[in-house]
């Protein structure tokens, strides 16, 4: 009882305890493998780009600049979440602090609309290099790629920071219990007491407002580029210009299907059992980290090449 009255009376529960995945909790230490390789994945696949790009001169263009940051945000993304997601699984450590709570918060959503501004960066990079091929080196000048990777820093951060002093400044009268793998903003504010409209209003303003205004602009920059491509005079050309496109659109594709298809199925939480929605959520996090270097990797000849050039050929 002493407990109970404690819990009503304090501002904010000392930790939160982070479920996993509700009703498939039998399966977390086989639902571990899959997650564990991912990351694995992950973490060597962005070293490994930001090693090369780092140690190859030649690499230093914008191009090559924005993977780079991409890159940089999915290692990030992926270890705000996925270190504490395993030791869920494996040691049953369920326990998050408040205060951790809030901070991982905050870096989960703001690396979020941080890698959307990326990728719209590299949406505009290959407008320039394909539609103003000669205003290229004087467009994207190393001052601006500074001022286009400030400036997502400073959009995601301002959007991000009310959040947790939003939250801190509630009753947690519905428990400690948070139903996900991590603190989600959401999942955090369904255990929250009082009037939470705002958090809810602003939380969907922010993810409509991301996703619809950068995607739109990835939309418009690849319609201006396939009506410069299809006006080349050759097939060559037109496959060759396009072919610089491929992995843009392949890590484009990475990121936000997995958005729409989990802000769908949350939207329709009512009709869609908890764990398929966490799931569809988890996957958000661990695909495009997973999946982006070996698509940069495989489809970028200068990468794949500084790559295979690290192991040494045997001689015939």
């Amino acid at each position: 009882m002493a407990t109970s009255a404690s819990n009503i009376t304090s501002t904010h529960p000392a930790v939160f305890v982070l479920m996993g995945i509700p009703g498939l909790e039998h399966l977390h230490n086989w639902i571990s493998i899959p997650f564990c390789f991912a990351y694995t994945l992950a973490l060597l696949g962005n070293c490994t780009l930001l090693f090369i790009i780092q140690a190859d001169a030649a690499l230093h263009e914008p191009m090559y600049l924005f993977l780079a940051m991409l890159a940089a945000i999915d290692l990030v993304l992926s270890s705000t979440t996925l270190p504490k997601m395993l030791a869920i699984f494996w040691f049953r450590d369920r326990e998050i602090s408040f205060y951790g709570c809030l901070v991982q918060m905050f870096f989960l959503h703001s690396f979020s609309i941080m890698e959307s501004a990326v990728l719209l960066a590299m949406a505009f990079d290959r407008y320039v290099a394909i539609c103003k091929p000669l205003h290229y080196t004087t467009v994207l000048t190393g001052p601006l790629i500074t001022k286009i990777g400030m400036a997502a820093v400073a959009r995601a951060v301002t959007l991000m920071t009310p959040l947790p002093f939003l939250l801190k400044g509630f009753h947690y009268c519905r428990g400690p219990v948070i139903a996900h793998c991590y603190c989600e903003h959401m999942a955090v504010v369904r255990l929250a007491c009082g009037d939470t409209r705002f958090n809810s209003i602003y939380g969907i303003a922010v993810a409509m407002f991301i996703v619809v205004l950068d995607l739109l602009f990835v939309i418009l920059s690849y319609i201006f580029i396939l009506r410069a491509v299809l006006q080349l005079a050759s097939q060559e050309a037109r496959y060759k210009a396009f072919g610089t496109c491929v992995s843009h659109i392949g890590t484009i594709l990475a990121f936000y299907t997995p958005v729409v298809i989990s802000s769908v199925m949350h939207r329709v939480a009512g009709q869609v059992a908890p764990h398929v929605h966490i799931l569809l959520a988890n996957f958000y996090l661990l695909f495009p980290p997973m999946i982006n270097p070996i698509i940069y990797g495989v489809k970028t000849k200068q990468i794949r090449e500084r790559i295979l050039g690290q192991f040494p050929r045997k001689d015939a």
